[in-house]
Parts: structure tokens; C-alpha cells; sequence
């Protein structure tokens, strides 16, 4: 894909060299394009703040634009991305959580998420389940966390979370499992 069209020009002649960057940049564009938004959820998911989860799928795909090359095909191109912001993210989490409590910006969940049209009534109920499945999910381990937004988020299937978090199939559905138990008891908890 972008390694092919790189690898194909003569990079030693500067005009030559700045061929590639405009016959890769619509593609890399159409990739963003399409998966800009669910990489932002995912990070806004993981680290809890619109600003940190913007500047996260910013370098998410900076990162991808750099290491185009290490895209092997072997994946679909939305589960790299997913790799590529998974470990991310839990990079800014270790380097973050130490010094910092993070929430989720209830008011940016709220203007994304509910109609205009809700009766005010609506609007608390929503807002209050929202607050008892972030505290719930807030209790989880990161593993079961993760697992559980990737299914019911982004709908990815066992396999593509497989390859997102790096582990089998198998394992992914016995973690889910034990995750929605755990998820279930604790969400119970919050009544």
C-alpha cells in the first residue's frame, strides 16, 4: 500500500522525493477519513478527556503515517490503527494516572449522544446511567475495560480485537465473558 508507492520512487532527487507525499497523502486522507472517529472514541474512552483523547488520535496517526511501512496487510487497516492506539493510550495512562485523576467529560457525552429533542426527565435518566456504567466500568480491570469497549463501542469482532490487544481469539472470548460477569456484578453495586 504506502510502502509500495514509496518504495517505487527515486528519493535521491528532492522533486522526485516530494511525489510520493502527494500520491500517498489522498489515500492516507480517505484512511482518516474513515477512522478518525472511532480511534477518538477509543482514546476518549481510555483516557477519560476530550483534549487527551484528540491530541492521542492525532498521534495515532501520525504514528501511522511514520510506520506506514510496517503495515503488513495481514490485518484490516482499522485494526492496526486500533493497535496502534490501544498501546498508546496505555503509555499516557502510565505516564498519566500517577499525577492525575481523569473523568470523562460528562457535558461532551451529553451533546454527542442525546437528541434535542428529549424531555428533560430523559435527559437525567441517560445521564445518570451514563454516570453508573462510567463508575462500573471505572472499577474494572483495564484488560476487561478495554475488551468491553471494543465489543460494544466499536463492535469489532473476536477475531479483530484478537489482533488488536495482541492475544487469541479463544482468549478474547473468555476474557469478554468474565468481563461482562464482573461488569454485571458490579453494575449492580450502583443501584
Amino acid at each position: 500500500m504506502m510502502t509500495e508507492v514509496l518504495a517505487n520512487q527515486d528519493m535521491t532527487d528532492p522533486a522526485k522525493a516530494a511525489g510520493p507525499l502527494r500520491q500517498v497523502a489522498p489515500e492516507f486522507a480517505e484512511v482518516y477519513e474513515a477512522h478518525s472517529r472511532a480511534i477518538f472514541y477509543l482514546c476518549l474512552r481510555m483516557l477519560g478527556e476530550e483534549a487527551r483523547a484528540e491530541d492521542a488520535t492525532h498521534d495515532v496517526f501520525l504514528k501511522a503515517w511514520r510506520h506506514g511501512d510496517q503495515f503488513q496487510g495481514r490485518s484490516a487497516v482499522r485494526t492496526w490503527l486500533y493497535r496502534i492506539a490501544i498501546n498508546h493510550c496505555r503509555n499516557l495512562q502510565q505516564t498519566w494516572a500517577e499525577r492525575h485523576i481523569s473523568t470523562t467529560d460528562d457535558e461532551f457525552v451529553l451533546q454527542n449522544t442525546l437528541p434535542d429533542t428529549d424531555s428533560p426527565l430523559r435527559v437525567l435518566e441517560v445521564k445518570e446511567l451514563g454516570e453508573r456504567i462510567r463508575h462500573t466500568l471505572d472499577r474494572l480491570p483495564p484488560e476487561y475495560r478495554l475488551i468491553l469497549l471494543l465489543v460494544a463501542d466499536d463492535e469489532m469482532s473476536y477475531d479483530e480485537i484478537a489482533k488488536a490487544t495482541e492475544q487469541s481469539a479463544d482468549a478474547v472470548r473468555g476474557k469478554l465473558h468474565r468481563a461482562r460477569k464482573v461488569f454485571a456484578a458490579e453494575f449492580r453495586k450502583t443501584a
